[in-house]
């Protein structure tokens, strides 16, 4: 029994001497576990076995990456861990250039299984994808093959705060499977020819808040998938980029509804839409609902407002065949500012199975070009319209 004590001692005694304690949290920090901040050298079994220690912790303990410059591989950290946990990133982390070193259609770093789990810390996370971005990202089967940034699976009751991710080579953060999981003071920056880097990509999660945020990228500044539930977007900066989007939706079989989104206090500049509802044409069942955009802003902004059905980005659809994407209560209340283009609202609801409770209100727009005043274009749709007009409405 004494030996056994003994050893227990000396197994309890070697994990704390890589942790220090802070505020009641064991603290795990990677340069303890040999992480070098040279910005060269690899950092990922050094980080591995931080995060293992820190999971294993039956209280709640901190991951740490201090200031320096760290090279990170590809990496997943997986949980279910046995207490809360902190992820706090102090320093720049780079991600490898060499796209060969990465799994395809992988995450760079994958967070996933893991409760009550915090990351924040004011670092940033740079994928170094200027080398990616190009013609190449024409192909979609190139583009979907890159690194996302960040990726979260399965994460439940937990934040991320205070970072920022530069420079993805693909989507900056992406969502599967997450719930009651918020974005708080979130950077994202990326150059407007970086293709196909949407900022913050949402599928199949529930009850997500991204706020008091800002993203800049060369897609969509937030992007809304199937089976996503409950999205509270509130005080975001979006542009550069493709503005704030639900889908596309309807592309693939057994796609699950959307329903609850809500958009608030935003401000887009520049974009080259702004909040917007796209389906494919030709499309599979589906039905998207509850989705409200409310008090935006927008600066210089391509077709600030839309549903748009007959969605077909590289023109090889069937516009014969309608989507069959049901559109119901949708609203888009004070939204105000102006247009680069002179169709400021397009609503193109499918023949099939037309939008319905459609409500437009208070919506001032103003065309910045000189070859007439702003337009909108209606196609199967009669919209409720309430307060101001500028431009009208499907008149």
């Amino acid at each position: 029994m004494g030996l056994k004590l003994n050893i227990a001692t000396t197994s309890l005694l070697l994990l704390l001497a890589s942790a220090a304690e802070v505020s009641g949290d064991i603290i795990f920090d990677v340069t303890k576990y040999g992480a070098r901040t040279d910005g060269n050298s690899d950092i990922s079994q050094a980080l591995l076995k931080a995060w293992g220690d820190a999971c294993s912790s039956p209280v709640a303990s901190t991951v740490m990456i201090p200031d320096g410059t760290y090279a990170l591989g590809q990496i997943i950290i997986a949980g279910p861990c046995k207490a809360p946990i902190n992820f706090v990133v102090q320093g720049t982390v780079m991600a490898p250039v060499d796209t060969s070193r990465f799994r395809a259609e992988a995450g760079w770093i994958t967070f996933q299984q893991i409760d009550q789990f915090t990351l924040s810390g004011d670092g940033v996370f740079d994928g170094q994808g200027k080398i990616v971005w190009g013609t190449k990202c024409l192909s979609s089967a190139y583009c979907n093959q890159l690194p996302i940034n960040l990726r979260f699976n399965f994460i439940t009751n937990s934040m991320v705060k205070d970072i920022t991710s530069r420079d993805s080579k693909q989507f900056h953060i992406n969502l599967l499977g997450c719930k009651n999981l918020t974005f708080y003071n979130i950077v994202i920056s990326a150059p407007q020819e970086s293709l196909n880097t949407d900022g913050i990509h949402i599928g199949r999660s529930s009850g997500i808040n991204i706020t008091d945020s800002t993203i800049e990228t060369g897609d969509d500044c937030v992007s809304i998938g199937d089976g996503s539930e409950q999205i509270n977007i509130q005080r975001v900066t979006c542009g550069p980029g493709h503005g704030i989007s639900v889908g596309s939706l309807g592309k693939y079989p057994n796609e699950e509804p959307v329903v609850g989104i809500s958009v608030k206090n935003c401000t887009l500049t520049n974009t080259q839409n702004g909040v917007r509802v796209k389906t494919w044409p030709a499309s599979h069942q589906g039905t998207a609902s509850e989705m409200h955009f409310e008090d935006i802003v927008m600066n210089n902004v391509g077709n600030p407002i839309i549903i748009d059905q007959e969605y077909c980005p590289h023109n090889q659809c069937n516009l014969k065949s309608p989507s069959r994407i049901k559109i119901s209560n949708v609203s888009f209340r004070n939204i105000r500012g102006t247009t680069s283009t002179q169709v400021a609202v397009k609503l193109i609801c499918s023949q099939g199975v037309p939008c319905q409770d459609v409500e437009l209100g208070d919506i001032n727009l103003e065309y910045n070009g000189n070859d007439g005043p702003a337009m909108s274009q209606c196609k199967n749709i009669k919209p409720n319209v309430l307060g101001a007009q500028l431009p009208r409405i499907c008149a």
